[in-house]
């Protein structure tokens, strides 16, 4: 038999990722694992651990894990696999009326354009239309990782 992820558990990784950790599917179990770049360079330091408080020694524990078996791991897409700017720039031109396209096309450029982005979604009543083509992308990009990876999914 084999393994079979989530892919609900792949994207909602996809949307939580910090700056500074990893998130990796460990290929044997279906287990996805966050680890801090802090944990795993004391980890392949071989750093040591007595001196944490529990919480962080599990932390480290599960780093030296992903460090010895680093074969079993594969890192989920990342943010920068996934262009949160370019599926908004696609959502606009999903847009059949030409006004709205026009208004939130004009909204996502220069600085700032991710507040007037949802603000523009929210003033034409569109956060759920915006929200299910979010969802949809994440959900291709999710796929398409899976397929490349030749992980096996249920949906």
């Amino acid at each position: 038999m084999s393994l079979k992820v989530k892919l609900k558990d792949i994207i909602e990784e996809m949307e939580i990722q910090f700056e500074e950790s990893r998130s990796l599917l460990n290929i044997k179990t279906g287990e996805i694992v966050i680890v801090t770049s802090e944990d795993l360079r004391a980890a392949e330091d071989e750093q040591p651990i007595d001196h944490l408080p529990e919480w962080d020694r599990e932390n480290r524990m599960l780093a030296i894990e992903v460090v010895e078996n680093f074969e079993d791991y594969i890192d989920l897409p990342t943010k920068n696999d996934v262009n949160e700017y370019e599926i908004i720039e696609n959502f606009c031109l999903t847009m059949s009326d030409q006004r709205k396209q026009d208004s939130l096309y004009k909204a996502i450029k220069g600085k700032g354009a991710f507040r007037r982005f949802k603000d523009k979604i929210i003033d034409f009543g569109l956060e759920d239309q915006w929200y299910s083509y979010r969802d949809e992308c994440y959900k291709q990009i999710a796929i398409e990782w899976c397929r490349e990876n030749k992980i096996d999914f249920i949906e």
